[in-house]
């Protein structure tokens, strides 16, 4: 049994919007027209509050219990009001790239992908330069979940050792030569990469989606855990409420931990590149268009997640005040419930199991078509292999997908293990897919679909958005980077440190 090269596309037809892979639906399951869109596909059921329910999901994530240390470092006068800035710039941006679904718009051909829309409206230059920036950010989003993973799970096992005794930190040695309750994060870290080394094997990404449906509602149930601590904590008495200016440091060390702030709550914000799918998903209305009940959709969905980040980063900080930690489930503020704190962490790492291979998968995609485009067939990378495993089906597989998928696993867990740092590689990634996914190319395609004249005012307004996006961005990248520069100075490679 061989796989046909034919069936593996390569760069450029995934970036472009295309009926090829909705038509097997004519020629197999579905018989009747009726069953069937204008375009091939099964018919789409979705609407405007089914596509905000998916955007919550998707949004709702790890990033969200860094948010009140990224305030912090703001304080009260500044914090708040950036984070609801960067609302207000989604949600609009978001209201732009709705329209790009169809081109011309409400009335065109749909666009299936992101990159099939910057490909169908912007073209050339613009479908690699999304590519690069959206590949570059799935793998450091694997590597960072696998950091956060490792974290969480360690916290789990540093809980039940502070609670063994009495919360205090013992600074004598225990009988392995080593600091009681101290972890180290590396050994769960190889857990995580070995699991995904299991999970990249499928071969089919719609195969994963019961990981996806587990994913959300785990991100749901951690993310409220987080805030009920926090609220908690805010009524113990004595605790820190935090300040005007956010906490007190160096100049240098300040401008490093905002600019990192800034990219956390970016992060917190990334998920533009999901849209476009979400919004193939919503049903044709008898009146209006997709991108109308889409734009519904995205504001019922910002309003709730800006009001929830908002919730949890501002009573996070309330309660931690200046101490608050870099995450509220290992930053070791709960004591009381410990069992709760290692039930939201938990929640954590089952909901990173899924979402590395969300994340994940289009790496694959891509990695693999472009190879499939230069090399021959061969039995290495051709030969499918057939395993039968008992109670679940069976698993083909290819060598060079079974190598490739398992070194690039090796690859995202040493890196991950060499830079531990949590809120460092929150605010890198925040950095890097903000203002080109989220600014840049929405602005551009609202542009080239309007036939917008140049040097008009609202061209000069959308212009000075984006430019000023894209020093956050920059900002965050070098705050970012320079933090992991700094944090590395007394770190040695493999050996986990806490301060």
């Amino acid at each position: 049994m061989s796989l046909e090269t034919g069936d593996v596309r390569d760069i450029e037809s995934l970036n472009k919007p295309d009926d090829s892979a909705h038509g097997a639906y004519n020629a197999t399951t579905l018989k009747n027209a009726d069953d069937l869109d204008e375009d091939g596909h099964v018919k789409r059921t979705g609407n405007w509050f089914t596509a905000g329910a998916h955007i919550i999901t998707a949004v709702i994530g790890s990033g969200v219990l860094s948010l009140a240390w990224a305030i912090s470092t703001m304080g009260w006068a500044a914090g708040p009001l950036i984070l609801f800035l960067f609302a207000i710039i989604t949600w609009y941006m978001s209201l732009l790239l709705a329209d790009a679904y169809r081109n011309p718009k409400d009335t065109g051909k749909r666009n299936y992908t992101y990159p099939g829309a910057v490909s169908a409206i912007l073209g050339g230059k613009y479908v690699w330069f999304c590519g690069f920036i959206q590949y570059l950010n799935l793998v450091g989003t694997g590597i960072g979940y696998t950091v956060t993973a490792g974290l969480c799970m360690t916290a789990v096992r540093r809980s039940n050792c502070f609670h063994e005794h009495q919360y205090e930190l013992v600074e004598t040695d225990a009988g392995d030569g080593s600091l009681l309750c101290h972890v180290s994060n590396n050994p769960f870290m190889l857990i995580f990469g070995a699991i995904q080394i299991v999970l990249s094997q499928i071969p089919d990404f719609d195969r994963l989606w019961f990981l996806s449906v587990v994913a959300a509602v785990m991100s749901i149930s951690y993310s409220t855990i987080g805030l009920g601590l926090a609220i908690g904590k805010t009524t113990e008495d004595g605790h820190s409420t935090g300040s005007i200016k956010g906490y007190s440091a160096s100049t240098a060390q300040k401008t490093w931990d905002v600019l990192n702030g800034l990219g956390t709550m970016a992060f917190a914000y990334s998920f533009s590149f999901v849209l476009v799918e979400i919004q193939d998903t919503i049903k044709r209305p008898s009146k209006g268009s997709e991108a109308h009940q889409m734009k519904k959709g995205t504001t019922l969905a910002i309003f709730v997640t800006t009001s929830f980040y908002l919730a949890v980063g501002c009573i996070g900080y309330g309660g931690f005040g200046d101490d608050a930690p870099g995450n509220l489930l290992t930053g070791f503020g709960f004591f009381n419930p410990y069992w709760l704190v290692d039930i939201a962490n938990v929640f954590v790492m089952v909901h990173l199991v899924g979402a590395y291979q969300v994340f994940t998968q289009p790496w694959f995609a891509f990695v693999e078509s472009t190879t499939y485009k230069f090399v021959p067939k061969s039995f290495f990378t051709h030969k499918v292999f057939a395993i039968r495993i008992p109670g679940v089906g069976t698993l083909r597989l290819t060598l060079y997908k079974l190598i490739w998928r398992t070194l690039y696993v090796c690859f995202t867990t040493v890196i991950a293990m060499l830079v531990p740092f949590f809120n460092d590689v929150v605010g890198l990634l925040g950095s890097l897919g903000f203002w080109p996914l989220t600014v840049f190319l929405p602005i551009q395609m609202h542009i080239a679909q309007t036939g917008m004249r140049k040097f008009s005012p609202k061209w000069c307004v959308l212009q000075f958005i984006s430019f000023i996006c894209m020093l956050i961005s920059l900002g965050g990248c070098v705050g970012s980077i320079a933090q992991i520069v700094i944090d590395t100075y007394d770190y040695t490679p493999f050996v986990t440190k806490y301060t």
